[in-house]
């Protein structure tokens, strides 16, 4: 018996080490409409349900907008999944009208990030291969967070050009021209370590109480 179009089912089964249909490939649009929501469940046995965004009949790849794993209501996951690896998939609310068009996208901006991105990495590899100490290393990330004008020479960390922060990179180890610049960085160095060694305590307490914990239970 068909299945009415709210609660089409495709099946798949392992075939030569790939997961091949069951059944004849839908004619075109007749699959994954755009707004469609769909529930798939993937060979590990995981479900994994939301809203269609996109698909792509050539490669098998849907895309789902789901509920945020964040729990924030203002948020969103988007998944790419590829249906070679999804034994099951229930179209539990098939869209038929136009979907709605799509938001324009300011590519200069998603390229300034790419740029940005790729620098701060290119900036990681480049300390772990100059053999800059993991405090170091976190140092200038918070640094970067706060002051863009961040960049390594060798071991030592440069900030704004104006400031040298060498190892072992505490407050004492800032160098630079008297005034506002080289005094905003020693602030920053401060709390940075002042917020480490927080940290460090926190996590000691939390050992010791595990600890005693279960000494009393045993």
């Amino acid at each position: 018996m068909r299945m009415p179009p709210s609660s089409r089912r495709f099946t798949y089964r392992r075939r030569s080490g790939l997961l091949a249909e069951k059944m004849a490939a839908p004619g075109p649009g007749e699959y994954f409409s755009v707004g469609s929501h769909v529930s798939c469940l993937t060979c590990l046995g995981q479900r994994l349900q939301g809203e269609v965004v996109a698909f792509d009949y050539q490669s098998k790849m849907l895309t789902l907008k789901c509920a945020s794993s964040s729990g924030k209501p203002n948020l969103n996951d988007v998944i790419l999944i590829n249906l070679a690896y999804v034994s099951e998939v229930d179209i539990i609310n098939d869209r038929s009208e136009t979907p709605p068009p799509l938001a324009s996208l300011n590519v200069s901006k998603l390229a300034n990030r790419a740029r940005t991105e790729k620098e701060d990495k290119l900036s990681q590899a480049y300390a772990i291969s100059a053999g800059v100490s993991v405090e170091g290393q976190q140092l200038f990330q918070t640094i970067h967070k706060t002051i863009k004008e961040c960049k390594w020479q060798e071991k030592n960390i440069i900030v704004m050009d104006d400031v040298v922060i060498s190892p072992p990179y505490q407050v004492d180890n800032c160098k630079g021209k008297e005034g506002s610049a080289l005094s905003h960085v020693r602030k920053i160095v401060e709390k940075h370590f002042r917020d480490v060694e927080s940290q460090k305590s926190l996590q000691r307490s939390q050992a010791q109480q595990t600890q005693k914990d279960s000494t009393l239970s045993s």
